[in-house]
């Protein structure tokens, strides 16, 4: 008897909460206006009682063919696309190659490469024997030229693509960058500028050695420019070195319109970028208004857009090539704003806003024991005395 008397009880909750969850329903239903569609709705044409009837899509082609129609036509509805375009007229558009021209090598040579490079393997007795004992290893140089030879520069465009470079520098715009940018500012592997890596400003305190691979009549221009440390305008960058009419390689012998200053990313701001673009050149080029004083310590004249230099200039000069790292603040940035810029050093903190007590209640049912802690007067509190 006294189980049955359990069961009932642990039951009657139950039926109770069906209840009402079944008389909230009815008045939900009953108090919501229903509203017919502004249109037809997608497939209404379609019979879905009797699906064996349809017309079946004998090919793929056809169903293609259909769908695109279908995709084609206007509808009373709106679509994600329609929506964002509308708010963002500019989302989606179409980017402009502002590159050099890239050459896509033939299918059939490569398969045919490939083949051939298939059976020398399988002809191969050392390679058989070295797999064999496992003791094969792969050249990891020969496997370094392959790719910058193959899929290097699309890799950077879409690091370059991750980390904003494009967006920031050339708005509606991009490029391959078919040149390879060495740089390093010292002999240590650790010092070299990759494709975001992270530098400190004491690294980069003086200017770096860069080689790239040119031929002997040719002419480029390289940039150094930061996206993100501008003190008074989002929108402008600072350079950081520029030098133009470089001939065949060799930067110390070409025209330097801005001398080197090291990254000074602000205190309390995080990573900035800093990014090495190569410009190749047509012809020479007369760069006597974009050159700044020297020494230029001054960052009102260092002030600069990248995609207004490379308009001024975009009939003499195409973006080649591309290297960028990551830097935040350490202690030379003071003595760079001291001792070469000649100005206090700002530094960005964030205010904590005060924390946000909900009202006292007079009886805290549910509460942790030191719920009256938070409402004591002064800032030290005492845990333990209620």
């Amino acid at each position: 008897m006294a189980l049955r008397t359990f069961r009932f009880f642990a039951l009657r909750p139950g039926l109770d909460l069906w209840a009402g969850n079944a008389r909230t329903f009815v008045a939900t239903a009953f108090l919501r206006k229903w509203l017919p569609p502004l249109g037809p709705m997608p497939n209404e044409e379609f019979d879905v009682s009797d699906l064996e009837s349809l017309e079946k899509y004998r090919s793929y082609n056809r169903y293609f063919k259909q769908a695109e129609e279908a995709k084609n036509k206007a509808v009373w509805w709106k679509t994600y696309r329609s929506h964002v375009k509308k708010a963002d007229p500019e989302h989606g558009a179409e980017l402009v190659d502002i590159g050099l021209p890239y050459c896509q090598p033939s299918r059939t040579k490569k398969a045919k490469e490939r083949r051939q490079l298939l059976k020398d393997n399988k002809r191969s007795a050392e390679l058989e024997r070295t797999s064999r004992l496992r003791t094969f290893k792969i050249p990891l140089d020969r496997v370094q030229d392959e790719w910058e030879k193959t899929s290097r520069h699309f890799h950077v465009k879409r690091l370059a693509d991750h980390y904003g470079v494009f967006r920031d520098l050339f708005p509606k715009a991009y490029f391959l960058p078919h040149v390879t940018l060495c740089i390093g500012y010292s002999q240590d592997k650790g010092s070299q500028v990759h494709f975001g890596n992270r530098l400190t400003p004491t690294e980069a305190a003086s200017a770096p050695q860069i080689s790239f691979d040119a031929e002997e009549d040719s002419l480029w221009t390289l940039l150094l420019t930061s996206p993100d440390e501008h003190l008074l305008d989002d929108e402008a960058e600072y350079v950081h070195w520029l030098v133009g009419n470089i001939p065949g390689g060799a930067v110390q012998d070409g025209e330097e319109l801005c001398h080197y200053l090291p990254p000074f990313p602000a205190r309390g701001t995080g990573f900035h970028r800093y990014v090495y673009v190569l410009f190749k050149q047509d012809r020479p080029i007369n760069f006597l208004e974009d050159v700044r004083p020297a020494p230029c310590h001054s960052l009102v004249d260092r002030t600069f857009k990248t995609v207004d230099f490379y308009r001024k200039h975009q009939e003499d000069m195409t973006p080649a090539g591309l290297a960028f790292f990551q830097s935040q603040w350490d202690p030379s940035v003071t003595n760079t704003f001291h001792d070469t810029l000649n100005m206090k050093e700002p530094v960005f903190e964030f205010i904590r806003p005060p924390v946000y007590h909900p009202p006292q209640v007079k009886f805290p049912h549910g509460k942790p024991l030191r719920y009256l802690d938070r409402y004591r007067d002064g800032k030290e509190h005492t845990y333990g005395i209620y």
